[in-house]
């Protein structure tokens, strides 16, 4: 593969190519440089499809998993998400005080909370379900329908290298 193939097509403010003279080096081979590009595009997308929530991508997955596990400890949200205490507990702090979630101590652990979401946080999760699955249908479109178990087990399987 040449240098400057699979260049990122991104467009500056006049239209033009942002990087028609990048050269990606060994980067055009990466997969992990692909998987962060596809990632930051799909959570633009989704960001703008949910803009009137203020709500990210990632508080939309700790928003899922507590409401499918609730009484969830932070331990275990975090290792579901993918993300480390330091950077869990401040998307924690922003939802608790946006009323969405709820933290109350385990009795048999007081160092520990038992996560939950509230019933804002149950109507909210709701609609930006919604709009996730239509953000979801445009990524099968992408992938294809037909790619779609394949490639998610492919995904799996990296997201635990």
């Amino acid at each position: 593969m040449t240098k400057n193939a699979g260049k990122p097509g991104r467009r500056g403010k006049n239209g033009a190519a942002a990087d028609e003279a990048l050269r990606l080096g060994p980067l055009a081979d990466f997969i992990g440089f692909y998987l962060r590009l596809a990632q930051e595009a799909s959570f633009q997308a989704f960001a703008r499809r949910v803009r009137e929530y203020q709500m990210r991508p990632g508080r939309f997955a700790v928003l899922a998993l507590i409401g499918e596990n609730p009484g969830i400890s932070q331990t275990a949200l975090s290792r579901a998400a993918g993300r480390d205490k330091s950077t869990l507990t401040p998307a924690l702090n922003d939802l608790v005080r946006r009323a969405l979630v709820k933290r109350r101590r385990v009795a048999s652990d007081r160092r520990s909370y038992a996560l939950s979401l509230t019933a804002k946080g149950e109507r909210l999760l709701s609609e930006l379900t919604f709009h996730a699955r239509a953000h979801d249908r445009m990524l099968d479109e992408l992938v294809g329908i037909e790619h779609k178990a394949e490639f998610i087990r492919a995904l799996r399987r990296l997201a635990l290298v």
